[in-house]
């Protein structure tokens, strides 16, 4: 045993060698060894005080990995009494005459273990841990107190289901530990555990927790105050920042005195950096965490505050090489970087109302400061605070950009960047308002900006700032400036290619392609004139780009090609497709690219682009393309298990992302490629939205990688695209049969609708549900089973029952003590999600009823309370609309089998017809539609009773203004539908039709054009005496009607109504001095309107 030991003491020697070889063949023999073997050792080595402190620290590391890895396999395998023996060792362990850093080490093993020892029942299988707790708590000795501390703190669940009756118990320890008296190290060790046990508690329970601890708070702030003053441990304030984050209504009693400590250290030279980046981070938290309260109690201190942030900013290396570099690394531990950012955030979190009269205030004497860098700092936070004070900063875009434009031309390059970079980040934030009121100023002056070619990265961000600016810029704005951009673009492209190939230089050839990507895909068409000048040098550049240094210039390059070929479409395009396409593809064939190769995400969007392209052409290139698309859409990623200690040492490393589960556990993603999985998973939607039959072969294999994906929480946007690809994927195997489509649902189904219930995201549960509806209306009546129904009625409850509750706790928010406009705004967010879901629901039952009609009624009688529940008066507007969108389908798809649920929704369309909402009544006025077309004779006398409301609702002043036009459509669409089909209640249908003539035309509403047209040209058709007026005097009237349909496009000419309509013109039209008298009434684009609907319906394929 003894030689055993002395050898396993050699290990550990080896395990801590700085030679790499002999550690790896130690880690091998260590990792070789049989778990109860390196159990023993290392909790020998840890007792053994001739061991070097290093190898026992070493081994205390070991041992609490290998606990954490794999305690309960060897703890069930060894006996009750060696059990006993080493829970009892390892208390002893800490017991004895170690270092500090050893102590704790052995705690961290202690708390492992007891973390592993909790079942799942919440019972401590190990008292004797929770005795030890307190002994060591009120031990004499600090070290012991300090370990108890410790324990606690990584472990907060160390109490299990006893804690309740423990509570005050835990609470006299903490107190205890905290008081003045106490050593300094247990204090801290003390806010530690108080703190990590607040935080590990859920939200649920919260506020009796926080009443029961809350007198401890002011002791916390204290000593994390001192701690602070100290400066030499920021543990304590990297918790209160986690406090912020996760429980900032805890803090509340003690927000001032947060702020004044956290303000004292920012506001003074004397603390290092680090330090005001941490208090910096406190405030910045709590304005995004808890912003009412900061609004309401700590507004002296933001108004404070935002002056040094600013002052912050300013904080710049001169730097004689900065605008002439080629490759851009910025540093984000950069006082300006970290300053701007969290200007960025405070205005986000507390608004424009609180932050913005602070900003602008500091603005001018920034601006028209000597030194370059304030004249900096103030345009860029300008750029930070657009997201964040949208609101009040679109109401004086003027005043800003005139306090802008002028430093385009400011002598120093940083603040011509700078003002490249307010314009580009304001084209974003306030488009396309802030295109259509500054293009004359803007585009001349970033265009000036690309001639500075002796500071490239300036000339390279006036290109960037032309991208967003042309990305939401009105077409018929930018075409303006077309040929004014595209000789500045061609020139600079020419001269920047020379330089590249004389040089190596890229920064400004790479963005000057993106850029005019960005200006093709806005200008469509018009971009043809440009092509044949452009494309040979872009070629050039996609051909021999090879080197690993031009994989970025050649991927834009790429993006840049297929977009251009996208904007002039495949007439033009087609020349050069199989070339490019062939260049695209060697890069694949010639081998495959490293998972963290640009070009690999733009290669796989251009051939999604080429796709939309060529259409059917493109399925040639399938067998080519489908291999890497799906090598990159199936990329796994890398994931681990981490320790604190171990997260510290990668968190600055930007390829990962962490999520802290709590008690010395975090997860870790690797998250470089992911998005390029995202994308894959994109344009495998795209093939399948695009090719149908021609993708058919491949829907097997792709259904089989996206529903996986479903649950791949790593990545929204995989998640995503995974939902979309579903109904396309269902589409193309259609084409290989009833059983292959049966086939591919019976896999998808359940899985898509387990996900439904699962999906903690509100973006992605719409797509979700979005895709399950379109699912339905694919395959049509009586897809889901008994069961797959039962579990869509359980979604649909479960969704609706959420709906409820967040309205509910919206309104409890309310009537808190912090309410304000600020959180009315976000409520306001909050609510528009909740509606954008109640709709995908109503979709859900659409689909339903559209596909399974009458059938659907039983099943939807489990759900109907909860659509009744929306129509009740008390409910929001957006809850009315779609509670009515959800009847309208019932007496659409059900017909006269509606009859049983009218005393639900009679009552709410004879009330919310003259709703004062336009959505409310556009959704009514449809239910009416449909309860005249398809309700039947039983519903002629409540027909009859609406026709007076709809008459009041169209004939109102203001029915015609634009927020009303739909609403008001949908209400003549309805009058028409009584009037057609379930008239036999009224006694004056001529008057009516007379009075219904009057409202014609209309102009908004395709679907609801067809229904009004059609009934028009039944009447037309049947010689109806109050439509075509004595004498036919009514033609000309009938006439202009027409051509006004064509000539705003509310119908298109080959749809059945409209060839009826151009049917009776030309009727019209054989009598010529009619047709004179028309014609004369007609403005030229309507005459325009009809010559154009005559050519489309000629040149329109015969069914």
């Amino acid at each position: 045993m003894a030689a055993d030991q002395a050898q396993f003491q050699q290990l550990l020697v080896s395990l801590l060698s700085t030679d790499n070889d002999v550690r790896q063949q130690a880690e091998e023999a260590f990792n070789n060894l049989p778990r109860q073997v390196k159990v023993t050792h290392l909790l020998g080595n840890i007792h053994n005080g001739q061991q070097s402190e290093e190898a026992r620290q070493m081994a205390a590391v070991l041992l609490r990995r290998l606990f954490t890895t794999d305690f309960l396999e060897f703890y069930k395998e060894i006996p009750t009494e060696s059990q006993n023996q080493l829970l009892q060792q390892i208390l002893l362990a800490v017991q004895l005459d170690v270092s500090p850093q050893l102590r704790r080490k052995i705690c961290e093993v202690i708390a492992e273990a007891a973390r592993n020892l909790i079942d799942e029942d919440g019972t401590n299988q190990w008292p004797d841990v929770l005795q030890f707790l307190f002994q060591c708590a009120n031990s004499p000795t600090p070290q012991l107190q300090e370990s108890a501390l410790r324990i606690f703190s990584s472990v907060p669940s160390i109490f299990g289901n006893q804690e309740a009756q423990y509570m005050d118990l835990i609470k006299q320890m903490l107190a205890k530990s905290m008081d003045p008296s106490s050593d300094a190290e247990v204090r801290v060790q003390a806010v530690r555990a108080v703190g990590a046990f607040i935080l590990h508690h859920d939200k649920e329970k919260e506020s009796a927790l926080y009443k029961h601890f809350g007198d401890m708070l002011p002791r916390m702030i204290v000593i994390t105050g001192e701690t602070i003053e100290a400066q030499d441990d920021q543990t304590l304030l990297k918790l209160l920042i986690d406090m912020t984050e996760n429980c900032p209504k805890f803090l509340r009693p003690q927000l001032e005195l947060i702020f004044e400590i956290c303000m004292k250290v920012f506001s003074s030279q004397d603390f290092e950096d680090s330090w005001r980046h941490l208090v910096l981070e406190v405030m910045v938290s709590l304005a995004e965490n808890a912003p009412a309260m900061v609004r309401k109690r700590a507004e002296k201190y933001v108004l404070a505050l935002i002056p040094l942030v600013l002052q912050m900013m300013t904080d710049l290396d001169e730097d004689e090489d900065w605008s002439t570099a080629d490759v851009v690394d910025d540093d984000h531990t950069d006082n300006n970087v970290i300053a701007e950012s969290s200007l960025d955030r405070l205005a986000c979190g507390l608004g424009g109302k609180t932050v913005l009269p602070h900003v602008m205030n500091a603005l001018p004497a920034m601006l028209g400061h000597a030194d370059w860098k304030h004249r900096f700092a103030a345009l860029m936070a300008i750029s930070a605070i657009g997201e964040g004070c949208h609101k009040q900063m679109e109401a004086m875009l003027d005043q800003v950009m005139s306090g802008v434009l002028v430093y385009l031309r400011d002598p120093h390059p940083r603040v011509r960047y700078a003002a490249c970079n307010a314009i580009g980040q304001m084209s974003t934030d306030f488009a396309p308002t802030f295109e259509k009121k500054f293009h004359d100023q803007v585009i001349p002056g970033l265009l000036s900006l690309l001639d500075d070619v002796n500071n490239p990265r300036v000339q390279a961000h006036a290109g960037a700032a032309l991208v967003n600016f042309s990305e939401d810029c009105p077409k018929n704005i930018l075409t303006r400036y077309l040929d004014a951009i595209m000789t500045k673009l061609e020139n600079i492209l020419n001269s920047k290619f020379k330089e590249l190939v004389e040089k190596g230089n890229k920064l400004v050839l790479e963005q000057v392609v993106t850029t005019i990507a960005s200006v093709a895909d806005t200008c469509e068409a018009e971009f043809v004139a440009y092509y044949d000048r452009l494309m040979p040098c872009l070629k050039f550049i996609i051909q021999n780009a090879n080197s690993e240094e031009f994989r970025m210039l050649r991927g834009k390059t790429i993006e840049c090609v297929s977009l251009i070929g996208l904007a002039v479409g495949q007439e033009k395009f087609i020349g050069d497709a199989g070339e490019i396409m062939d260049m695209l593809l060697k890069t694949h064939t010639e081998g495959d690219l490293p998972d963290d190769d640009p070009q690999t995400s733009y290669l796989i969007t251009a051939w999604a682009r080429m796709c939309k392209i060529l259409g059917k052409q493109f399925e040639q290139y399938l067998p080519l393309v489908m291999g890497p698309v799906m090598r990159t859409a199936s990329m796994k990623p890398e994931v681990a298990m981490l320790d604190n200690e171990e997260v510290e040492d990668i968190e600055g490393d930007v390829d990962w992302s962490f999520i802290n589960l709590g008690e010395q556990q975090n997860f870790a993603i690797r998250t470089a490629g992911m998005d390029d999985k995202a994308s894959a998973c994109e344009m495998l939607v795209c093939y399948a939205r695009e090719l149908k039959e021609g993708f058919a072969e491949y829907s097997e294999e792709v259904v089989r990688q996206m529903v996986p994906m479903l649950k791949f929480y790593f990545h929204d946007g995989v998640r995503t695209a995974a939902a979309e690809s579903l109904p396309y994927l269902l589409d193309c195997a259609k084409f290989k049969g009833p059983q292959y489509l049966e086939g591919m649902w019976l896999y998808i189904c359940p899985e898509l609708l387990k996900v439904i219930n699962t999906e903690p995201e509100a973006e992605v549960q719409s797509e979700l549900l979005n895709s399950l509806a379109k699912c339905i209306e694919t395959l049509g009546p009586n897809c889901l089973n008994e069961d797959s129904m039962k579990q869509v009625l359980e979604i649909i409850n479960k969704y609706l029952l959420e709906h409820f509750e967040k309205a509910d706790k919206r309104y409890a928010a309310r009537q808190e003590e912090d309410y304000d406009d600020g959180v009315e705004e976000e409520l306001a967010e909050q609510d528009d999600t909740d509606v954008y879901i109640l709709s995908k629901i109503v979709d859900i039952t659409h689909a339903l009823f559209m596909t399974n009609k009458a059938q659907f009624l039983p099943a939807f009688d489990q759900i109907a309370p909860h659509f009744v529940k929306l129509l009740d008066p008390s409910r929001p507007t957006a809850d009315r609309q779609w509670g009515v969108c959800a009847f309208d389908d019932l007496i659409e798809f059900c017909g006269p089998a509606c009859a049983p649920y009218q005393q639900y929704f009679l009552p709410a369309l004879l009330q919310y017809v003259l709703d004062k909402s336009p959505e409310v009544r556009q959704a009514v006025a449809y239910g009416c539609g449909v309860l005249g077309q398809f309700g039947g004779e039983q519903f002629a006398v409540a027909c009859a009773t609406i026709i007076p409301l709809l008459v009041q609702v169209i004939n109102d002043p203001k029915s015609r203004e634009v927020e009303n036009i739909n609403a008001t459509e949908n209400a003549i669409s309805a009058f028409s539908k009584i009037l057609k089909y379930n008239k036999s209640a009224l006694t004056n249908v001529d008057e009516l039709i007379a009075v219904w003539f009057s409202w014609l035309p209309i102009s908004e509403d395709p679907e609801e054009a067809a229904h009004i047209y059609g009934y028009l040209c039944d009447l037309i058709e049947g010689n109806h005496p109050v439509i075509l007026g004595a004498n036919n005097c009514n033609l000309p009237r009938i006439v202009s009607i027409i051509a006004e349909a064509f000539c705003t496009n509310v119908l298109e000419a080959k749809s059945p109504t409209g060839t009826r309509m151009l049917t009776i013109v030309k009727q019209i039209e054989s009598n010529p001095d009619v047709m004179q008298a028309c014609a004369s009434t007609l403005s030229p684009e309507q005459q325009q309107a009809i010559q154009d609907a005559y050519r489309e319906l000629a040149n329109a394929p015969a069914n």
